[in-house]
């Protein structure tokens, strides 16, 4: 078997930051996958599941109300791998031209408080795995240590 894309980058050589991982062709529309790495592959450890299920929540809550992107969203979600998130958009897009939404993003989970949207046992198959307080330290984790003074090396893949 061929191997995918994502298991042919140098996850030893990867850090934190914003990434297109692929862009794929649907129709007319291009659509392209971001690698929102918020830890280090193998160096850091990984995000837990709650933490990681509150920033799936409102992410994607975040993504389909934001006034420009909501139809543009076709993703956000975990990694499998714990340590960061896919976002997917409708779109020609490259990193640079989201580090923007992707701050706005963070921003949102790292100042957002009260319930969090969906975590009721009618809307989530796993609503009580959830940690609000970690999702809004990691937000500001990535948002200081990465998004808010992005380098050119944390937005293209490692060689």
């Amino acid at each position: 078997m061929e191997k995918i894309a994502s298991f042919t980058v140098d996850h030893i050589k990867l850090q934190p930051g914003i990434y297109v991982s692929r862009k794929d062709t649907v129709g007319q529309e291009v659509i392209t996958t971001f690698d929102l790495r918020m830890t280090s592959p193998n160096e850091e450890p990984v995000m837990n599941t709650a933490e990681m299920h509150t920033i799936e929540h409102l992410g994607a809550t975040f993504l389909r109300n934001h006034p420009v992107y909501k139809d543009k969203t076709i993703y956000f979600g975990p990694m499998g791998c714990r340590t960061g998130f896919y976002m997917l958009l409708a779109g020609d897009y490259t990193s640079k031209d989201v580090v923007g939404l992707v701050t706005e993003l963070f921003e949102f989970v790292r100042d957002f408080k009260g319930e969090v949207p969906g975590a009721a046992a009618k809307d989530c198959g796993n609503y009580l795995d959830m940690n609000l307080p970690m999702a809004n330290y990691l937000g500001k984790r990535y948002l200081e240590q990465v998004l808010y003074n992005i380098k050119e090396d944390r937005l293209v893949y490692p060689e």
